[in-house]
């Protein structure tokens, strides 16, 4: 099904080959990726990029903070058009009226700035910026991991609120000339085979090795022209789940309709490979062999087919229960999976849910209407909700038939909203199992809460597996075991929903305006710089495998407090290391103390043990907490994850490596030092830290320091490093965070 070539390789008259007479360092350069990478580069060396957006693009969760830190930077205007969509917090009995207010703040900033803003319920901000924004080759960034348009030629990124802040304020996002991986697809899928089972046979196969890792995707071969663009729009948006860094695809008379539709057709242009190009690996796909897959609990790469699991349900879910038990480190929970085992081997499941970027597109909407014509989902315990992506959409499949469809089988349809990704929408029962057409799986993404003795859990599926099981009252089944006649509707476009409800003031700014502030949005609060030493206590060490963005600062309910630093920082590691926020308060109050002149009397014997190691006075040693994790930082690319850690005086993370570039972005530009470490740790939480010449170090572009573990008295030595740093980063963590880099006029 895939098949995975390390090492170069050459795209030559629509093949792959490992032998060619072309050079590779030319060859490198007729890439599709490599010609949208210099296009946007202001750099003038192509190896080490400055890249200036075409677009961005945030939700209702992240653009208060991220106008927030513009403005304290000194934002006048939004210089490119800037969408602020409103599909998260969607749920405005959540948290009283803070999520309104933050809307009516996005508006105020819109007005203010010249933005654009998607008012509630009209559109996921994915789908509204396929519709509306992307274009053959654009780049866009976005503040949202799933930002990716590349189906549609457009190269999209998803990142912190930082490097949104950085564009606003017309600067540049710097990276080196990323690596390009060749997504190579033949044949064609066959029917009841959808988008979400090619990303996930994609995910399961690249994730864990990291083989596509921070990496852009392009994908080539004869195999797109077999998929309609809406099916290509569902498996580009899954790409994140990989860690690659964006994607791009070969451009065809699909995409070109697809603009047309939407009555955009100068934003076409054909996009290929020019001549021979070269890659850096490979991944070959055969469509024709991809099954319906199904990701158990807790990641989308914990893949198996349906078929596989129908057949071997009890040793499958009795695995997925043991690793489930072991990421969610508390022992009197239980996902309860082997319970769905019926006693003729079937596996039921309570909840179907079909929305989203990912699951929320019209073709995903249509063929799950097709399979449940004329069906029932039956009066028991399996609920299925549809939430299609955007207005458009929704109005097209009432005009056409197919939400009668879905709705006489006994679904509800609901509005675009973003909530069932992320945990703040279909709630199931406790020790419930959800499948769902969404984007990730992580635990509490379907909104349980642990802490207070609920469990549930969701598994990812394509919409045509999920209305197949629908249709067979809750039972797990493939879509491809049907007997269904597919029908192909024409998507008519009604670009009078937006006409008629969305705010363009791009280019019209009006400075006079106000901004409205609810009483729950705050302004960051001030941070101090990097100072000459560092003494760091241990507030949180997570020996998982791989650490997420939701346990370090969780998804759901909690989202309605992104607009408070202070607020939502309570949360953080709430779910994994529930101590932590009392530590980190405790060090900040030290620090505080030693700001204010005195050295804290309790560490007293640290500064004793230390006062041989460096000459520098005790009032000089900045204090703060550390959070040690292996690997950090997959999943979302919500900055609060780094910026919850920096509010509580956090001053590093230590990880033996980064999931992705975004979180370690994160990490530098909320002033924290992204530490690297090899083997087992000599510290364990509590224990103390000791960096000498931190900032002398760091300012003369060093990556090693000497650290030492204090503990009773003794000190243990041992070593720290880093990846290597941008200049501006260094800056940037030097003068403490962003805010204050820009304050100090860079």
């Amino acid at each position: 099904m895939i098949e995975l070539l390390r090492g170069g390789v050459f795209y030559e008259n629509g093949k792959l080959t490992r032998e060619s007479t072309a050079d590779p360092c030319k060859a490198r350069k007729n890439t599709i990726a490599y010609g949208i990478l210099q296009a946007h580069n202001q750099s003038g060396d192509p190896a080490h990029l400055r890249i200036r957006f075409d677009a961005m693009a945030s939700h209702d969760i992240t653009y208060v903070g991220i106008i927030q830190t513009a403005r304290a930077s000194g934002l006048t205007r939004f210089p490119v058009p800037y969408v602020l969509t409103n599909c998260h917090n969607s749920l405005c009995a959540v948290g009283g009226t803070i999520n309104e207010d933050d809307h009516v703040f996005g508006l105020s900033a819109a007005k203010k700035y010249g933005g654009i803003y998607v008012p509630a319920h009209q559109a996921v901000i994915h789908s509204f910026m396929r519709e509306k924004m992307s274009a053959c080759g654009r780049m866009i960034l976005g503040s949202d991991s799933h930002t990716r348009y590349g189906a549609l030629g457009t190269m999209a990124i998803g990142e912190g609120g930082p490097e949104l802040v950085k564009q606003l304020l017309e600067r540049t996002y710097d990276i080196d000339l990323p690596e390009v991986i060749a997504v190579y697809l033949t044949g064609a899928p066959r029917p009841g085979v959808g988008p979400q089972d090619v990303a996930l046979a994609l995910i399961g196969a690249t994730f864990e090795s990291g083989f596509v890792k921070n990496r852009v995707l392009e994908f080539i071969g004869d195999g797109i022209a077999n998929l309609p663009i809406e099916f290509r729009n569902g498996v580009d948006v899954m790409t994140t789940e990989t860690t690659c860094l964006s994607s791009i695809w070969c451009t065809d008379g699909k995409t070109e309709q697809y603009y047309q539709t939407h009555l955009r057709p100068q934003d076409y242009r054909p996009l290929a490979p020019v001549g021979t190009a070269y890659y850096d690996g490979a991944v070959i796909i055969d469509l024709s062999k991809v099954e319906p897959m199904i990701a158990l609990p807790f990641h989308p790469s914990n893949v198996y087919t349906i078929r596989e699991l129908n057949q071997n349900a009890a040793d499958i879910l009795r695995e997925a229960e043991k690793k489930a038990s072991e990421q969610l480190d508390n022992k009197n929970l239980c996902l309860a999976l082997t319970d769905k085992i019926t006693p003729d081997g079937k596996v039921r499941v309570e909840q179907g849910v079909i929305a989203g970027c990912a699951g929320g597109i019209y073709d995903n909407l249509t063929a799950a209407a097709d399979i449940l014509r004329g069906k029932t989902i039956g009066n028991g315990a399996f609920a299925l909700s549809v939430y299609p992506a955007s207005q458009p959409v929704y109005m097209e499949l009432i005009r056409n038939g197919c939400a009668a469809d879905l709705m006489a089988a006994g679904a509800t349809v609901r509005t675009a909203f973003c909530g069932p990704c992320f945990g703040a929408g279909d709630v199931p029962a406790n020790g419930g199992l959800s499948v769902r057409h969404s984007t990730r799986n992580f635990p509490n993404r379907e909104g349980s809460k642990p802490s207070n003795g609920q469990i549930a859990s969701v598994a990812l599926m394509d919409a045509r597996s999920i209305a197949a099981t629908a249709a067979n009252g809750g039972l797990l089944t493939a879509a491809t075991e049907l007997d269904v006649t597919y029908t192909e509707r024409p998507y008519h476009f009604d670009a009078s929903v937006y006409q008629h409800r969305v705010y363009s003031g791009f280019g019209k700014a009006d400075p006079k305006t106000e901004l409205v502030f609810g009483p729950n949005i705050t302004d960051w609060p001030e941070q101090s710089a990097l100072p000459d030493d560092l003494l760091l206590c241990v507030a949180a060490q997570i020996t998982d495998p791989v650490t997420t963005t939701d346990e370090l600062i969780p998804s759901g309910e909690t989202s309605s407090y992104r607009s408070n630093p202070l607020g939502l920082a309570e949360f953080t590691l709430s779910r994994k290391v529930p101590e932590y926020v009392g530590r980190a308060k405790q060090v900040k109050a030290l620090e505080q103390e030693r700001r204010s002149g005195q050295i804290p009397a309790s560490l007293a014997p640290i500064f004793q043990s230390i006062a041989g190691i460096s000459d520098t006075p005790a009032d000089r040693i900045g204090i703060g907490s550390v959070v040690y994790a292996n690997k950090p930082g997959d999943g979302s690319a919500r900055e609060q994850a780094a910026s919850c850690q920096r509010v509580l005086g956090g001053c590093a993370n230590i990880a033996l490596e980064y999931a992705t570039k975004r979180y370690r972005s994160n990490l530098i530009n909320w002033g924290m030092l992204p530490l690297l470490a090899d083997g087992e740790q000599p510290y364990t939480c509590g224990d103390w830290l000791y960096i000498p010449c931190v900032r002398k170090i760091l300012a003369e572009g060093g990556t090693e320091f000497d650290a030492y573990v204090v503990r009773n008295d003794r000190v243990t030595p041992f070593r720290l490093r880093m990846d290597a740093l941008t200049d501006s980063e260094r800056t940037i963590i030097l003068a403490g965070c962003l805010i204050n880099y820009y304050k100090a006029g860079n």
